[in-house]
């Protein structure tokens, strides 16, 4: 048995089945999205979802879906599946048998006689898919059906019938070409096969019924367009590829393309594998330049979690070179010491006051030997200069104190990565001295000292080590509280704020911790008590009278609840790092047993890949994004501290 595999039973248990999604991406910013058993459950699932050059380069669904009919002695048998207002239809799920993914995801359809396989394959460098039909059993002339569900809208509105559709369509080698609306790429959609016949038939189909979009609060029903469909015989035995994407294809080339492609799969037979897999999903080659995308499918890059998930990408195959790239595309926007947050062009927004200190402590991780660091002295100290330089004189939403450490304006008090905001104000308000901002702010001086003083830039010693000297005792007499027991989140002019929070464990996880360790056993044994959950961290303890256990409902709902006690999984990156750190080898096996926790995700929810966040109540439901970066790179970090120390 598979290690991603699910049967008949738990197929055509539509409450089971349904929630459990399939993600595929490649490195041209595409991706497809679906339930395992093809039933769209989503604004955000579809078959073909890529960026469109003339739209802003914004993301959009092409191809929603495929609904496929098997037919034989002039029965039809619909496989496919859709939900409408309190209905199904077709109901093809009760013909599913089976389900795998250890390659590609690969469905099994039984009816009667008929033995039907669908695999779903992705193309690494380009915006197409490919799906490979095998009739495997067949007792008579069998025929399939193909008919394509066609959106062509932005992946976060919905396609309503309109009276501005493009009903035309021309002929390629084996399918046709079509556009719904001018200014998209045009769809090809081809066969393997010569003997496909096309039928013109256009139509909309109303009213389909995204049930997690009405969870959320959202618009919840769309119309999609069906231009006709596609029919052909199928011998037992053999193969028909249909292929979906934005450039023509020759025939001929279509089945060369899969096997070669097949070829480059990371195979998801562990669970160790299926992050790796998930790992290399992330990355986005556009322009001579990479990205990373924070999460899918609502998510573009951000520049905050670019930089965290770095040194955990990094450690899948192949990944090292494309962080580097990551790191000279993001050097290349920065606007003085900021680098871009979120959007793209001129939307873009340079709103944080840590994701800068990220940046160096990515450098940190993936260049730890003393060859590198020359190297990444010679590539980004002049980065590094500049946002240290920016940060120690003030800009407009922080400066440095004369006791060393980081003031953040009180007119910004959303600019860390506890950003959500309601009706116009911040849930968890952060702002003066930052408990996080100031262990990064520390850890990244002493890192680029560390840097220069390899490159030999004496004067960039002599003017940063007085004030790397100061802040350590300078931190422990603003945020540390001894009868407490741990430090404050954060402590301003006003106020100072001593909710039991995560970003404190941060401090004692940086390479240069600015606390003791005897703070730092201290602050562990807090997030023990009252923070540590099998699936991460919660962001506020239980105890906490504004505690939200339970993350759901619309979206002022679940911002409301989004730092208020949501469990984050890569929080646990810094957890280890800071456990490791004070207890050494002996917490091995309890480190083995936090990442070992996530194993049971690899089928559940985002197959092979870990969820955005977790609700802070048991049974610490999966909840957000269905991958994200963040966790996937940690938990891979945390496996390789794992493995370096048991060596």
């Amino acid at each position: 048995m598979g290690f991603i595999k699910f049967d008949k039973t738990q197929l055509i248990n539509l409450e089971y089945s349904l929630p459990k999604e399939m993600l595929r991406s490649n490195r041209a910013g595409a991706f497809s999205c679906n339930t395992i058993i093809g039933c769209n459950t989503r604004k955000y699932h579809g078959l073909l979802i890529c960026h469109q050059p003339l739209l802003g380069n914004t993301v959009h669904v092409l191809l929603s879906k495929l609904d496929e009919t098997i037919i034989q002695r002039d029965a039809e048998f619909n496989i496919g599946i859709n939900r409408f207002p309190n209905t199904y239809n077709p109901k093809g799920h009760k013909y599913v048998r089976d389900f795998s993914a250890d390659f590609i995801p690969k469905v099994t359809y039984r009816v009667g006689g008929v033995v039907l396989t669908k695999e779903t394959l992705f193309v690494t460098e380009e915006e197409k898919v490919m799906i490979r039909y095998t009739l495997v059993e067949a007792q008579s002339n069998t025929t399939l059906r193909i008919k394509p569900f066609l959106a062509f809208r932005n992946i976060h509105s919905l396609s309503k019938k309109n009276i501005y559709l493009d009903t035309k369509y021309e002929n390629v080698p084996n399918g046709i070409k079509t556009r719904m609306y001018d200014g998209y790429s045009p769809l090809f959609m081809q066969f393997s096969k010569s003997k496909v016949e096309y039928v013109h038939s256009p139509d909309w189909y109303n009213d389909l019924e995204y049930f997690h979009e009405k969870d959320r609060g959202y618009e919840y029903l769309e119309d999609l367009y069906v231009p006709g469909f596609f029919e052909f015989p199928i011998k037992k035995g053999e193969s028909v590829i249909f292929c979906a994407g934005t450039q023509e294809i020759k025939p001929t080339l279509i089945s060369r393309n899969f096997n070669y492609e097949l070829k480059l799969r990371t195979p998801r037979n562990s669970y160790q594998n299926c992050l790796l897999n998930s790992a290399e999903q992330f990355f986005y080659h556009h322009d001579g330049q990479t990205d990373i995308i924070a999460g899918y499918p609502w998510y573009d890059r951000v520049g905050r979690y670019t930089f965290m998930s770095l040194p955990g990408l990094s450690l899948a195959k192949g990944n090292d070179e494309a962080c580097r790239n990551v790191l000279d595309t993001m050097v290349s926007q920065m606007v003085g010491p900021f680098f871009p947050e979120t959007g793209r062009g001129e939307s873009t927004r340079f709103n944080s006051a840590d994701t800068s200190l990220w940046f160096v402590w990515a450098i940190q991780q993936c260049c730890c030997q003393g060859k590198d660091q020359v190297k990444a002295w010679k590539l980004y100290g002049n980065a590094i200069k500049t946002i240290l330089e920016s940060y120690k004189n003030g800009n407009h939403l922080l400066k440095m104190d004369d006791n060393g450490l980081l003031y953040i304006n009180e007119d910004h008090p959303a600019v860390t990565w506890m950003n959500a905001i309601v009706n116009g104000n911040p849930v968890t308000p952060r702002y003066g001295y930052v408990v996080e901002v100031n262990a990064l702010w520390y850890n990244a001086i002493m890192f680029a000292l560390e840097l220069a003083k390899l490159a030999q830039d004496k004067s960039f010693t002599a003017k940063w080590k007085s004030i790397a000297d100061k802040i350590p005792e300078s931190f422990e007499k603003v945020f540390w509280n001894e009868e407490k027991g741990y430090l404050a989140d954060y402590v301003a002019v006003d106020q100072a704020e001593w909710s039991v929070r995560p970003n404190q464990v941060i401090a004692a996880s940086l390479p240069y911790s600015p606390v003791s360790a005897s703070i730092s056993r201290h602050i562990l044994d807090t997030v023990l008590k009252n923070l540590l959950t099998p699936k991460g961290l919660r962001t506020l303890s239980p105890d906490d009278p504004y505690y939200k256990g339970r993350y759901k409902g619309n979206e002022m709902k679940r911002d409301i609840a989004l730092h208020q006690g949501t469990v984050y999984p890569w929080l646990l990156g810094h957890f280890a790092d800071a456990y490791l750190k004070i207890y050494k080898e002996s917490v091995l096996d309890f480190l083995q047993e936090i990442y070992d926790n996530f194993q049971e995700d690899m089928t559940d929810d985002g197959i092979g890949t870990i969820s955005e966040l977790y609700e802070g109540d048991p049974p610490h439901q999966s909840r957000g994004a269905i991958s994200f970066s963040a966790n996937v790179a940690e938990l891979l970090r945390i496996n390789d501290m794992i493995t370096k120390s048991k060596k």
